[in-house]
This record gives structure tokens, sequence and C-alpha cells, in this order.
């Protein structure tokens, strides 16, 4: 049996104003051609799906299309999708019972309501058992308002999401019966030893969390995970992550995409990565303005999109002589970053920088910064709240 493994398509992805469009387009053209010609009969998606919970029209429209096409591939036997941290439950399952009808199986909250063990059949054979674990959020492995502090959410967050793992896993033990075919999982989650980036953010009030490849591993043939950008194994061949379609921030620019093809056989499993094709260039610049714009003048890609890291003696005037070269050379440039390391960087040339350059926490980090509050304990607390409230807006 062939299975494909992607995550974290973040459709609808508004990049420093700039859509994602195209590079997502091209994307699930290319996933639908792969799926058709390596004879993909499972496609299990972890996640994040779209950027935000109120995806644009486009987003769905595309969304919509892709599932629509699956359809009309022979080989394909089910596609399961799992809600991620960025996913709307209510947007995922609005079309449940309609998706149902292609064979498409959207696993959106992990609750009861939901049918998460699911079996795969070729030809009325058992194929393989699928553990369809989306994003677990608080109504589900924990009750929040026993935990006090950060700690205490910790402990219940990696006892409630093992415990899950271990109960879903015991319901497709017992659907497989005697059958010798793989049991699969999905997971939307940050795991012990694994590589993070700049464009993923935390989420699960209360610390880290102490669910690792290995504890995985011991249970399951294979683990699709998502929410991490970067597309690796975690401390076992069977764990592993599929990465972004799409770099995501300039700290992925360098970044090879890729996709996880995974085999199923009676000697073993097998894992080939497809590499994804580049539609846009992400491109990062550094030195001091002289440096800077002599690279400009080098770009021949119109269609890449630019990163300046400045490290000059006048960032005020480099910052506005870059941004002039950039118009004049036809490229675009998003950001021009100043290198907080320098003594002579003064508070007032910070307004220089854009606010598309930060992250929603970073904006209230620099807000808290100006109260210089004395107490660290209130200071850890402000951030865990504004944390929490983003996630539920997010969310909705």
């Amino acid at each position: 049996m062939k299975l494909l493994h992607t995550s974290d398509w973040h459709l609808g992805q508004n990049f420093m104003g700039q859509s994602r469009q195209s590079e997502h387009e091209a994307f699930l053209t290319w996933l639908l051609e792969r799926i058709e010609e390596k004879r993909v009969e499972v496609l299990l998606v972890a996640g994040d799906i779209f950027d935000t919970g109120t995806p644009p029209n486009y987003a769905l429209e595309i969304y919509y299309n892709f599932l629509k096409r699956l359809a009309s591939i022979e080989t394909l036997q089910t596609a399961i999708i799992t809600a991620g941290n960025h996913d709307s439950v209510a947007t995922l399952k609005a079309p449940k019972q309609l998706l149902q009808a292609l064979n498409v199986h959207v696993i959106a909250s992990g609750d009861e309501s939901e049918e998460e063990v699911i079996p795969v059949y070729k030809d009325d054979r058992l194929q393989a058992v699928v553990c369809a674990v989306p994003f677990l959020r608080d109504s589900v492995i924990r009750q929040s308002a026993s935990a006090q502090t950060s700690s205490d959410k910790e402990k219940l967050a990696n006892e409630g999401i093992k415990a899950y793992y271990e109960n879903t896993y015991e319901k497709a033990r017992k659907l497989k019966g005697e059958a010798e075919v793989p049991i699969i999982a999905t997971g939307h989650l940050t795991t012990v030893g694994s590589r993070t980036s700049e464009s993923e953010r935390d989420i699960y009030i209360g610390g880290t969390l102490d669910i690792g490849g290995d504890y995985l591993a011991e249970m399951f043939d294979y683990v699709a995970l998502g929410h991490l950008h970067i597309n690796q194994k975690v401390k076992s061949e069977r764990v592993r992550y599929s990465g972004s379609p799409i770099p995501l921030s300039f700290s992925e620019a360098n970044n090879t995409q890729k996709v996880n093809l995974v085999t199923f056989e009676k000697g073993g499993m097998d894992v080939e990565l497809l590499e994804v094709p580049k539609t846009r260039d992400l491109i990062i610049l550094k030195g001091d303005a002289e440096t800077v714009q002599g690279e400009l003048e080098k770009i021949v890609d119109t269609t890449a999109w630019i990163e300046v890291h400045l490290d000059d003696d006048n960032p005020m005037q480099a910052n506005t002589e870059i941004r002039e070269k950039a118009a004049e050379s036809g490229v675009t440039l998003l950001a021009v970053k100043v290198q907080k390391s320098q003594k002579q960087l003064r508070a007032r040339e910070l307004k220089a920088i854009s606010l598309e350059e930060l992250s929603i926490s970073q904006v209230f980090d620099k807000r808290l910064e100006q109260e210089a509050l004395e107490d660290k304990r209130l200071e850890r607390k402000l951030k865990e709240n504004f944390a929490a409230v983003v996630e539920r807006v997010q969310n909705r």
C-alpha cells in the first residue's frame, strides 16, 4: 500500500501583504500529478490546511477544486484530512457529509462525535487502519480551569495527549484483529527532539510537550505529523514531519520542501521524499547599504521576494537608499531588518522597521517592554494570557 503524507499548506496566507495563491495552486496541481503518477492509495493531510480560521474565498475555492479533482484519481482509495491549530473546526466540518461521498474523511476536533479510527479497504480487503488525530484542543484533552500554574497545564496537556493516542491505538488494534496490516497515526504538535523554524508558534499554553518520536513509534507503524515546517524524522524512521510545501517565512528560504511517499510491503516500510518544485524564491540579503544595493542589481528573477538584514552605521539613511534601489530595479523588497546588535541603533530608529516584520506576539512583547514591569511573574502571566486570547481568536 502507498500513502502520501503532507501538511501545513496554510492556504490563504498573507505574507507581509503578499498573496501566496499562485504558489499554492502550483503545488496542488503538482501534488495531484504525483498522486496519480505514483499510484497513491491513501492521502494524509496532517493539519493547517488553512492559514487562519476565516480563510479568504479564493483559498476555500482552490481547496474544494483540489478535492474535486482528487476524486477522479482511480488508484486513490481514501483521503484523510485532519485539522491543525490554524484551522477552524467549523470551517473544516461544514462540508463533511458531502466530502464523505467522495471518500474524503475530515477529522476536525477529535471529540466523541467524530470517528477518528478509519479502516482503509481495497477490493473489500483491509489494507491499513488510520488513527486520524487532529490538533487536540483543551476541550478534548484537559480541563484548563483546574490548572493554576504553567507546570500544571503542561502536565495536563502531556497526560491528555498521551491518553488520547493510547486509547485511539487500542481501538485500531481491536479493529484490525488478526490482520497483518499497518496502524498509522496522524498528529499536529511539537515533539521532543524536533527542529523548528520562525514561522511556527507555540500551540499549548504552559510549556513544551514531553512527547517524542520514540513514544509514538512504540505503538504505530507510521506517524504522519504536522505543525513543524521542516521535513524531518523524529528519533525513528516511522515518525516524521512532512513540512510545509512552500516556505512560510524567510527563515525557511533555503529549505527544500518535500512530501513523504510511504510504501508498506510485507517486508517492511520504505519512505521516499518527493521534492516540491519551488515556484518563487525568497532571498535574504545581508550587509551595509553599498553591499545590499550591489546584490539587488544582480537579481534577475523579479518574481522573487526579498528580505534585507541591514548592518550599517547609518541605518535610517541606508534603509531609504535600499528601498529606492529596489524600486528602481523592479524587485519586491518586503522587509528591511536592522541588526539590533549595533550600539548606534537608537529607539527612535527602530520605528523604521515595519510592523509587517513582526508577529502578533512580538508586537505585544514590544508594547510590554515599554511598561518596564518589575514583577516578572506578572509579565509572564500577561504573555500567557495574551497567547491564549490569540489562540481562541485564530481558531474561531
